[in-house]
């Protein structure tokens, strides 16, 4: 199936002082970190965001995170909307500070999909913890959006649940393959050099 992956980069950061998709990861910034990610992955790829300054220089396509829409469920809502217009059936979605993620993560969140017919998310999980912000979607989950928001609420999970979601869980290992960096700290924990990749 084709599929269409979108980084998203829409957070403001405020816990690493702004600009975190900007940030130093080993020889590169995790927005470059993030798009080598994605290329292995699959060839279309998007970063969603809310200003192209946050990703200055990122060599890939731009879509903006839907307005209105608080935290990653506008990024997911532009990666849908996109994969409408393109055509892509599904689209796989993973946060642009998650530099350690593992390289099998579109091949096994498909193979989950493929195997739960009722399923229509695939989310990946580690250490007893889900990970709604990398999951893959099937596009027309953008149909059922309008009535969840309705709803009131916003999370991505709560989102997955009422499209029907699967998770697939990874073996535990020596470094949290999903391990998001949210502070400096935490940045510089995984920087280090049996984690960094790059």
């Amino acid at each position: 199936m084709s599929l269409l992956v979108v980084v998203l980069a829409g957070g403001d950061g405020l816990r690493m002082g702004g600009a975190k998709p900007l940030r130093r990861f080993g020889r590169s910034t995790l927005i470059e970190h993030a798009l080598r990610l994605a290329r292995g992955y699959g060839a279309d790829i998007a970063i969603s965001l809310k200003d192209p300054a946050q990703v200055a220089g990122a060599d890939a396509r731009l879509i903006f995170d839907q307005p209105g829409l608080a935290g990653p469920l506008g990024g997911l809502a532009a990666g849908l909307a996109d994969a409408r217009r393109t055509g892509a059936e599904r689209v796989l979605v993973f946060a642009c500070d998650m530099p350690l993620l593992p390289d099998d993560l579109a091949r096994r969140l498909a193979a989950s999909l493929n195997a739960n017919p009722r399923a229509r998310v695939a989310m990946a999980s580690s250490g007893g913890k889900v990970h709604p912000a990398c999951a893959l979607w099937t596009a027309a989950c953008l149909e059922r959006l309008p009535l969840y928001l309705a709803t009131g609420r916003s999370s991505l999970r709560g989102f997955a649940e009422t499209c029907g979601a699967a998770v697939v869980a990874w073996p535990a290992a020596a470094a949290d393959p999903f391990a998001n960096a949210n502070t400096p700290d935490e940045l510089a924990a995984l920087q280090a050099p049996r984690f960094a990749l790059h």
